[in-house]
């Protein structure tokens, strides 16, 4: 027996909050990838394996409030494996896409994963999508065109790269989609640590297939790879699992649009990556979008 995702939704106030800090944890990971000095591979694997010890934590606390055993935490169901198999997908072809195109390209077109999320919902998981959230969609991508859209260009030769761009956006949305599923039976810990195990052993066989460098060889890097695991991971994809379990997934997927607009703003805080007069209207664009797209109830 699993454990429940909640005896009630959360508010609200609490979901968005909780999709927020997700996405202000996940926007923050550029930064911390960086500075670790591994290939992009093993980053994505060390990010998913220094999340578990705190994982494993939430869970166990969340299975030992609903009077579960703690046995319960190991078992997975169909939608939680697939959610894990899905964001290993998801990193795997981020990390390509980067590699192959220029990481405006992979952003924007990354960008397109609630595309999919709104196509999706009602064939696949029975949520019907408001005419809000469509229109709240189209501001959201207008803003992410205009905030990357000046360093957005196409060519040939990174065609691959734009392609693999594209298939970033397709796993992502199918894990928002599959997670959503997974948290209607099962709580916001539970479903990241099991799904979290899934994806680390896959990018474990990826890292160790494709890497070169393996383990940092700095305190550096091996500081920005728990802070990887423990923000980005941990902090940004359990407060996505927590915000699922009570708001529509075509709705929490815009999460993603301010995730591109934290990562520009920490780069120009952190990493003094400059920020131009249009890059702040396509963020102010973004959250617009949002506005209009909110759950009336």
């Amino acid at each position: 027996m699993a454990a429940p995702a909640s005896k009630a939704p959360l508010s609200f106030t609490i979901a968005m909050t909780a999709l927020l800090l997700g996405a202000a944890a996940m926007g923050i990971s550029p930064v911390f990838v960086r500075f670790a000095d591994v290939g992009p591979f093993a980053s994505a694997f060390w990010r998913v394996l220094l999340a578990l010890p705190v994982l494993w934590l939430w869970a166990a606390i969340e299975a030992k409030r609903a009077g579960l055993s703690h046995k319960t935490i190991w078992k997975a169901s169909g939608a939680i494996w697939l959610a894990g198999a899905i964001f290993a997908g998801d990193l795997f072809f981020w990390h390509l896409s980067i590699l192959n195109t220029t990481v405006a390209n992979a952003t924007f077109l990354a960008t397109m994963a609630p595309v999919w999320v709104v196509l999706g919902s009602g064939w696949l998981i029975g949520e019907k999508v408001g005419r809000n959230t469509v229109i709240g969609l189209i501001i959201c991508i207008a803003g992410a065109g205009i905030l990357i859209g000046s360093s957005y260009s196409f060519a040939p030769e990174r065609l691959i790269g734009d392609i693999y761009g594209v298939a970033t956006s397709l796993f992502f949305g199918a894990y928002f989609l599959v997670v959503r599923v997974a948290r209607r039976k099962d709580g916001a810990g539970h479903v990241i640590f099991a799904s979290t195990i899934v994806t680390m052993l896959i990018l474990f066989v990826i890292a160790m297939s494709f890497e070169a460098t393996i383990i940092p060889h700095g305190a550096q890097g091996i500081m920005a790879l728990i802070a990887l695991g423990i923000v980005s991971h941990a902090g940004g994809q359990g407060m996505l699992s927590v915000a699922l379990g009570t708001l529509p997934a075509a709705f929490s997927s815009l999460v993603i649009f301010i995730e591109a607009m934290l990562a520009a703003l920490f780069g120009w805080l952190i990493l003094s990556e400059s920020l131009s007069l249009m890059q702040f209207v396509g963020g102010a664009t973004i959250l617009a979008g949002i506005w209009v797209a909110r759950p009336k109830s």
